[in-house]
C-alpha cells in the first residue's frame, strides 16, 4: 500500500475503518477526531456513508444529556466481514495516513 490512494479506495478504507473505530469503542465525533486526526467534517460525512456500504450505524443519545451527546454503534456489518476489517486496521491507518492504534488491542 505505498502508492498513492485513488479517492474511491481511500474513501472504501475510511469507511471500514470509521466502522472499525465505532465497533472498537471510538464511538463519538470526537473520538475519531482526536484518534484520527481528521477534520470533524469528515468524520461525520464518513459517518453518514456507512449505509452506502450496507453497514448499519445508529446513534444512540446519553439519556438526560443535551446538544447530541451519545455514541454510535454499528448495528450490522452487513456484506462487510468485520474480522478481516479487524485484522487490516493497522494497514488500513497507515495507508490513510492516521496515525497507529495503540489502545485497541492492535
Amino acid at each position: 500500500m505505498t502508492e498513492p490512494l485513488s479517492k474511491t479506495k481511500s474513501s472504501f478504507y475510511r469507511r471500514l475503518y470509521v466502522a472499525y473505530l465505532i465497533d472498537s469503542g471510538v464511538a463519538s465525533v470526537p473520538a475519531l477526531v482526536s484518534t484520527c486526526g481528521m477534520p470533524r467534517r469528515t468524520a461525520q460525512d464518513t459517518i453518514a456513508s456507512l449505509a452506502e456500504l450496507d453497514i448499519e450505524c445508529r446513534f444512540q443519545p446519553t439519556q438526560g444529556e443535551r446538544h447530541n451527546s451519545g455514541e454510535y454503534r454499528i448495528i450490522s456489518w452487513g456484506p462487510i466481514d468485520p474480522s478481516w476489517v479487524k485484522k487490516q486496521a493497522a494497514a488500513l491507518a497507515k495507508a490513510l495516513g492516521y496515525p497507529p492504534l495503540t489502545s485497541l488491542g492492535n
